[in-house]
């Protein structure tokens, strides 16, 4: 089984990077992804609240393909932010709630936007996960991530990217943070594969995720370039990578 640890949608066709649930299960289809952990394309500047009403009715539309995972933005302000993971986690019942301190502009670590948010995601018991990449690393910077892993050790934490995405190459970095910390796992999508043969080697093949960042890469393609990474891998610790890891932390069948 394949498990896709990365992928958006959206209601909204802004772009050529946005596209329906109905495309995401078509390009499954024609990757062989089995299932897919899925959260909103968020519109800039906007109330998020109805593409994360759309992710649980991709959900409720292919509930044995789609896995469900919630985003806030603290900007929006605490209480509202609140309210949009208690919606997410008990009305949607979705894995967890993602922050991306890049799009939204915040430090995934500041103690009046973020970690009171991280707090209320704890007190449920769920994943979260956090953008994790060099295109705006003073927000979303590995060594972040860190800290916040050591307040919540109890939380387990998606680190989505990385460290990859941009210019800069903060992989090595992620990877120290990681070995540091056995809440963080890594999600693999957006980055350099020297990389994600690295965490695999440093952090074992347990840690680290496959994903694929559609729309804004091609999941065949990712597909197929994974498989080719881990060709020298045993075919139980490919398992791991391509989908076994995931079903693991968000306790779904494999």
């Amino acid at each position: 089984m394949i498990i896709d640890a990365d992928t958006h949608i959206s209601p909204t066709g802004e772009d050529a990077h946005t596209i329906t649930y109905d495309e995401l299960i078509r390009r499954m289809d024609d990757a062989g992804v089995d299932r897919a952990l899925t959260w909103l394309r968020p519109p800039y500047m906007r109330d998020i609240t109805p593409s994360n009403r759309y992710v649980f009715e991709a959900v409720r539309a292919h509930p044995d393909r789609l896995l469900g995972f919630g985003w806030v933005d603290p900007h929006f302000g605490l209480e509202r932010a609140r309210d949009e993971i208690k919606r997410c986690l008990e009305e949607f019942q979705f894995f967890g709630v993602k922050l991306n301190g890049a799009q939204n502009s915040f430090c995934i670590d500041d103690p009046h936007l973020s970690i009171p948010l991280i707090e209320t995601i704890a007190r449920y018991g769920k994943c979260v996960a956090f953008h994790v990449g060099a295109d705006a690393f003073e927000y979303t910077h590995p060594f972040r991530v860190g800290k916040i892993a050591s307040m919540f050790p109890e939380l387990t934490i998606l680190m989505v990217h990385m460290g990859g995405v941009g210019f800069a190459d903060l992989t090595s970095a992620a990877i120290e943070i990681a070995a540091q910390h056995p809440n963080l796992v890594l999600i693999g999508s957006g980055v350099r594969f020297e990389a994600v043969l690295k965490a695999i080697r440093q952090l074992g093949a347990e840690r680290v995720c496959f994903g694929s960042d559609t729309p804004f890469s091609l999941m065949h393609v990712c597909v197929a370039a994974y498989q080719a990474l881990l060709r020298d891998l045993t075919p139980a610790e490919q398992a791991l990578v391509m989908g076994g890891n995931l079903a693991r932390v968000l306790g779904v069948n494999f």
